[in-house]
């Protein structure tokens, strides 16, 4: 195709793309849960990991919508889930536990015939369709030139087999199947229910959302940065079988988004807000400190403070004899080695201090 055309029909996607922002029940956002960095779940099945999770912050299937009229109400044969999500700061991933109770699990076949609960995640609310069915370059460039370039390039949806017997744990829906292994996600289930029995079901998992996830690979992929109190696009999806013989026909299909569709428009997806820790994680005063080299001729340092809590006074020891008491100093230093620099912080609810051992190297 000329390069010429392709680059404008995908500057004009992603443009419909950016400003495509009517989002689901924007009345409401979700939560997500900030884990502790010393409490980070471990992919294994356990959820004993998630009992620090307030209840605030489950999504039950009585908040989903049965979107093909099968259902009115939940009753005996439809499944009963919980779902929760968490981060951690410093990290570019999301973690979910997803425990659900069914009276007949379909699992048996090999395909998409398969209890499923399905992910969608667009973590810079860029919008837009994310898969090609909804491109409005499918008609110029045709569906596989469509598939490949811009399939699920700003968006994702992970299918998410449950179980997964005998076939990987999801479909990455799009070419880029590389953003469903490690090091950019990892699952682990726990269930004793054969095909077409009843049981609980628990899986937990863990997921990189990306601005840009190519076919090509992870070589120019784009990680999404999370970052505290930033909202992000989302949405769940349930699909239940209860025949093994049925083909297509399942028995009920929910989501969270009220719009079915919400698959492949990641403009109907729901708001979810990263919390900041809970407070009974947040010590009442800590010590933290950045720093950046503004000239490397001068040896010019820029400290920042990030202490956690209220700072009132702050002392500042650069390793080479001098000091300062302002919270962000900027100094340089008369010769090339590296320092040991001392932060010391006091507030309201006492003292806290923070040593660096030849973190500033300056030549």
């Amino acid at each position: 195709m000329n390069r010429t055309l392709l680059y404008l029909v995908s500057a004009f996607v992603v443009l419909s793309a950016t400003n495509s922002r009517a989002f689901d029940r924007t009345n409401e956002v979700f939560k997500i849960f900030q884990f502790p960095a010393d409490q980070i779940p471990r992919i294994d099945g356990d959820t004993n990991d998630w009992n620090c999770v307030p209840e605030s912050y489950v999504i039950t299937s009585t908040q989903f919508v049965e979107d093909f009229g099968k259902h009115q109400v939940t009753d005996a044969s439809t499944p009963q889930v919980r779902v929760k999500c968490g981060w951690v700061k410093g990290l570019n991933r999301l973690y979910f536990l997803y425990e659900a109770d069914d009276d007949y699990w379909d699992f048996s076949e090999l395909g998409l015939h398969n209890d499923t609960f399905e992910l969608v995640v667009d973590g810079d609310l860029s919008g837009g369709p994310l898969i090609e069915k909804f491109s409005p370059a499918k008609p110029i460039i045709g569906q596989w030139e469509t598939y490949f370039t811009l399939h699920g390039t700003h968006a994702q949806n992970y299918h998410i087999f449950t179980p997964a017997k005998d076939k990987d744990w999801c479909m990455a829906w799009g070419p880029m199947q590389w953003i469903k292994q490690l090091p950019y996600a990892n699952a682990a289930q726990k269930f004793s229910f054969q095909p077409g029995e009843r049981g609980h079901y628990v899986l937990e998992f863990w997921i990189t959302p990306f601005d840009y996830a190519g076919a090509e690979g992870p070589q120019r992929a784009v990680e999404s940065v999370l970052k505290e109190n930033k909202l992000i696009g989302m949405s769940y999806a349930l699909i239940d079988y209860d025949d093994a013989h049925s083909g297509d026909t399942n028995n009920g299909f929910w989501n969270l988004s009220r719009h079915h569709t919400m698959y492949g428009q990641a403009d109907q997806l729901c708001l979810f807000q990263l919390m900041p820790l809970e407070p009974q994680f947040v010590k009442p005063i800590a010590a933290n400190w950045s720093w950046q080299l503004l000239d490397e001729a001068k040896r010019t340092v820029a400290f920042k403070d990030l202490s956690a809590g209220e700072i009132k006074t702050w002392h500042w020891d650069f390793g080479d004899g001098e000091v300062s008491a302002e919270p962000n100093p900027i100094h340089t230093y008369q010769k090339p080695d590296h320092y040991v620099v001392v932060l010391d912080v006091a507030g309201p609810a006492g003292k806290a201090r923070r040593s660096k051992v030849w973190d500033v190297a300056v030549k």
